[in-house]
Formats: structure tokens, C-alpha cells, sequence
């Protein structure tokens, strides 16, 4: 992030966040709780660790970073982390993986990604997962430029992703005869008359609905069914891409955060915020993917972008 996002997300927030000196201390003004928690949302370090490099008592962290999160998360919801609602949108979706994906009638990739913290003991085994970790899950839809355009968080790990989504606001609307998203109608493949709806990648943890698309088995698989996988995969492996740079990005989210589940749910929120954030406002994905040379039929790793550019 550099200094120009970083005072314009400050323009944001510090409403919310500045407090009010006294005639017994001065307050910790609200560029330095900002810095404070991007700091620890980039690192992961724990309180104590911060104390020894910042000064700020580990108990006065703890109050500062949570509130800060939920702040940064309520002041971009509304225009960096919303879900189309209107069928030119969804069509701008779809254009956006056909031309860059080669996917047509796709209006995102979906997946699911564990958020491991440290659970009270009173929780018990509630968020055990597979994993023999304890963990949140982080339900996300992602348009072909590795932004969020939906997140759910807080369902305890012990469920599978495909039951995460059963239960989701985005099921709910996404499967009503009502369509209050606006999902556009059913439209012809290139080549086709025959209409087909707009459809969501997924994987095999998910089930097949109208709207929803996910591969065929891996066993016994024909010629074309081998190919209709390869397919779905190149649109669909921008949801895990995605992750991967959230989590690059944003180094908590690889750490077992030691917070309430609450924080830990607010911390997720800002994380997706933020990278939606830096990526619409800066275009700093450059040189963090790899670019596919549709000319050539090559692969440019994100290595040997970053070389050119230097």
C-alpha cells in the first residue's frame, strides 16, 4: 500500500477512530492505530512481539487493532466488497472471464478457505475440522480480476464447504425463482442456439445446481469430459488464486490468530476489504499473478514479470 492509499483509507477511518486527549494522557492519534493494524494484518506478530517494536503496551493493541478492523471493514463494505445486484453487472462478470479465462457464462469462481485461531476452552470442539485444526471458514465468490464480489465468514470449521454455501445468503438468493440478484437470463454459448444459464465454478465439494457448475469425476473420464474439466479448472482456479494472494498479502491469515472468534471474523472481513481495496485503487496485482500470451500459447510467470519491469 502506498502513502496515497494509505491517507485516503486514513480519510476514512479516522472519524471513527480518533479519540480524545485528557488532562491525564494524550490519546495514540488515528494514524498511528492505522498503522498499527495494517501492521499486524501484513505480519502476524503477535501483541507482545508488537510491544517490543512499537512502544504500545500489549494490552492497549488488543483493544486498538480489533475496533480498528471492524472499522476498516464497515467504511469499504459498501463499495469495495458488494455483490452485483443488476444484470449488467453479472454480464460485466461473465465478459471479463470469457475474454480473460476463455469461460463463457460465468459470473464467478467460488471455494471455501479455513481461518485458524485459537479457540476458548469453554468453545470445546466446535471449530475442529479435518484439519485437526480449529478453524472459521472463509466462503468466497471471486470475479476473473482475483477480487471478492461475495464473503461469508464465521461457520465453524467443522463444516464442509459445500454445506457452508447450503446455508449462505448467496444459495438463498442465487437459487430463488424471484432472482433478486439478477442473475441474467439463460444465453447461447458461441456457436450454440440452444441457451444456457450463467453459471459459478466450483469444485467437487459443491453441489450441482442450475447455477452452479463443478467437474466430473476424476475416474474413468472420456476425451471430452478430460477437456470440459481443463476448462472449468482455468476459471476456477481463480478463486484459489486469489486466496493465495490475500494471504501473501495479508500474512495474519497464515498465523492461528490468538483472538475471540468475533475478531477473528471482523480480521477476515477487513483482509477481503483491503485487498479489493489495493487492487481496484492501484492495479498492484501486476507482476503478482502469472499472465497467459494468448498469442504465443505461453505462460509468463509473475517471476520474470517483475524482471521485466525492473
Amino acid at each position: 500500500m502506498d502513502f496515497q492509499l494509505f491517507n485516503n483509507l486514513l480519510d476514512k477511518v479516522s472519524l471513527y477512530i480518533q479519540k480524545q486527549d485528557t488532562v491525564m494522557r494524550k490519546c495514540i492519534p488515528s494514524i498511528q492505530r492505522l498503522s498499527l493494524t495494517l501492521r499486524f494484518l501484513a505480519t502476524g506478530e503477535s501483541f507482545r512481539s508488537m510491544e517490543f517494536a512499537t512502544r504500545v503496551p500489549a494490552c492497549t493493541l488488543s483493544r486498538i487493532i480489533p475496533e480498528t478492523v471492524r472499522v476498516i471493514y464497515e467504511v469499504l463494505k459498501d463499495e469495495y466488497l458488494r455483490t452485483p445486484d443488476t444484470e449488467e453487472e453479472w454480464i460485466h462478470v461473465a465478459d471479463n472471464y470469457l475474454r480473460q479465462w476463455n469461460v463463457p457464462n460465468c459470473i464467478g469462481a467460488m471455494d471455501g478457505r479455513h481461518i485458524e485461531f485459537k479457540v476458548p476452552l469453554s468453545q470445546g470442539s466446535l471449530y475442529h475440522n479435518y484439519k485437526s485444526t480449529n478453524s472459521i471458514v472463509l466462503l468466497a465468490l471471486v470475479n476473473a480480476h482475483y477480487q471478492f464480489i461475495y464473503v461469508n465468514v464465521g461457520v465453524n470449521g467443522r463444516v464442509s464447504d459445500g454445506g457452508v454455501f447450503r446455508e449462505s445468503d448467496l444459495a438463498k438468493y442465487i437459487n430463488d425463482s424471484q432472482n433478486p440478484l439478477n442473475v441474467p437470463t439463460d444465453k447461447p454459448l458461441p456457436g450454440m442456439n440452444q441457451p444456457i444459464p450463467f453459471v459459478i465454478l466450483a469444485d467437487a465439494a459443491f453441489p450441482l445446481q442450475n447455477h452452479i457448475l463443478k467437474p466430473y469425476p476424476s475416474r474413468n473420464l472420456s476425451h471430452d469430459e478430460r477437456i470440459f474439466n481443463y476448462r472449468l479448472s482455468r476459471g476456477r482456479r481463480v478463486v484459489e488464486n486469489a486466496f493465495g494472494i490475500l494471504a501473501n498479502r495479508f500474512r495474519v491469515l497464515l498465523t492461528q490468530i490468538y483472538l475471540s472468534v468475533e475478531s477473528v471474523q471482523n480480521i477476515t472481513l477487513a483482509c477481503c476489504a483491503l485487498h479489493n481495496y489495493i487492487s481496484k485503487e492501484n492495479n498492484s496485482l501486476q507482476g503478482a499473478v502469472d499472465i497467459e500470451d494468448l498469442e504465443n500459447e505461453t505462460i509468463i510467470p509473475a517471476t520474470e514479470i517483475i524482471m521485466l519491469e525492473k
